[in-house]
């Protein structure tokens, strides 16, 4: 919708509405007109069809806060000026109203106004350039370079280098800068010239009556430059698809799903712009000892009966060699011994701990010694007044 559509057209009466409805009157009064108007209730009637298409056109604006406001100050700030009234009059072609030598490109940001002053043309640039850029912004003097798109892929590694960190190589095969013309785009020997047309800014402007437009430059297609010698091998894009190896640097404690990113090593960007970036996704294999849960290595220790009795050292192994952990006399089954700073790295140094769950390990099958032992143990145990079950299920 051209600049003057949006001050002509009452949005409000098409909804039949004032212009101080709340939003669910708004909602209320389109989802009837949309409903009596709609195509198919109306087939073959091409007057509903284009008031339905100007109901729906309304609601767009006024059911959404932001562009509501911006609808409404600009209705307002022409209205306050008087346009087409009487008073002092307004001649577009000598750029005046009156005898104030009133500008109308100073409206729209022609006038030397700053960016961002609340002039018209920061309304129209959210109106008609809404997510040209970051935050929803406009750029409307100068033509940024097309940034890479980010790349994406995956790495997988073994549990214990991605607790301890490990450089791996990475074979892509993406949009690079071209080798040949090293991403300018220009035959070598020759050099891309500044757009005459646009003066390099990508973006050029033309009046419609009392109104000014900017679009972007045909002859350099918003790029702001052209290139009169295109490169043969990335015919003038300055960027081509190769294969190349990059060594990524993982860091110890990474986690499974855990994403890494690689600034500048994305899709390149067109003719010497940015490259994008490349996130890589870390997959980690279980590993048949260790488990972890966060900044703390899980191990589950087997020991006999008698060990948790009598109590024991027993050698558990680590990332990085073993220790000794000792288990007291009359340790409980499941019962979990910590070893402190052997367990993950952590960024801010240091590292988590080592948990060692201990669990009792029955066996299958005794020979007739053992099993003669294991009954006067039971004989003796019994006489000593040892119940297991004592207080268990109102026992």
């Amino acid at each position: 919708m051209s600049q003057r559509e949006w001050i002509e057209k009452d949005f409000y009466k098409e909804l039949g509405v004032s212009s101080n409805a709340s939003a669910d009157e708004i909602k209320k009064a389109y989802r009837k007109l949309a409903r009596d108007l709609h195509p198919d209730a109306n087939p073959g009637d091409t007057k509903a069809e284009e008031r339905f298409k100007s109901v729906s056109e309304a609601h767009a604006v006024l059911s959404d806060p932001a562009k509501r406001k911006e609808y409404d100050e600009a209705r307002r700030l022409f209205a306050s000026g008087g346009f087409g009234r009487g008073g002092g009059g307004f001649n577009p072609g000598a750029g005046g109203f009156g005898q104030g030598g009133f500008d109308i490109n100073d409206l729209f940001g022609g006038g030397g106004a700053a960016a961002g002053d609340g002039g018209l043309g920061d309304i129209f640039g959210g109106l008609f350039n809404r997510g040209a850029g970051a935050g929803g912004g406009a750029t409307r003097t100068t033509n940024r370079p097309r940034r890479g798109s980010d790349v994406e892929t995956e790495t997988t590694l073994e549990f214990r280098e991605a607790t301890l960190g490990v450089t791996v190589p990475l074979r892509l095969t993406s949009p690079s800068p071209c080798t040949t013309c090293h991403g300018s785009g220009a035959k070598p020997g020759t050099s891309p010239r500044v757009c005459p047309r646009c003066n390099g800014t990508g973006i050029v402007s033309r009046n419609q009556g009392a109104f000014g437009f900017s679009e972007p430059c045909d002859d350099c297609r918003g790029t702001g430059s052209i290139i009169d010698s295109p490169c043969e091998v990335c015919h003038g894009n300055g960027v081509t698809n190769r294969t190349r190896t990059i060594t990524v640097r993982v860091p110890a404690g990474v986690s499974d799903g855990q994403k890494i990113r690689l600034a500048g090593q994305g899709e390149a960007g067109l003719r010497g712009a940015p490259s994008g970036d490349l996130f890589v996704t870390v997959r980690v294999r279980p590993d048949k000892v260790f488990g972890r849960n966060g900044d703390d290595l899980t191990l589950v220790v087997p020991v006999s009966y008698g060990e948790l009795v009598l109590g024991t050292t027993v050698s558990v192994p680590t990332l990085e060699g073993r220790v000794g952990v000792k288990i007291p006399a009359g340790t409980a089954d499941g019962r979990i011994l910590r070893v402190r700073g052997r367990g993950v790295p952590k960024r801010a140094g240091g590292a988590g701990d080592l948990l060692v769950t201990v669990k009792v390990a029955v066996p299958q099958k005794l020979d007739d010694p053992a099993t003669e032992a294991l009954k006067t143990y039971l004989e003796a145990e019994k006489a000593s007044g040892f119940d297991p079950r004592a207080g268990w299920a109102g026992a």
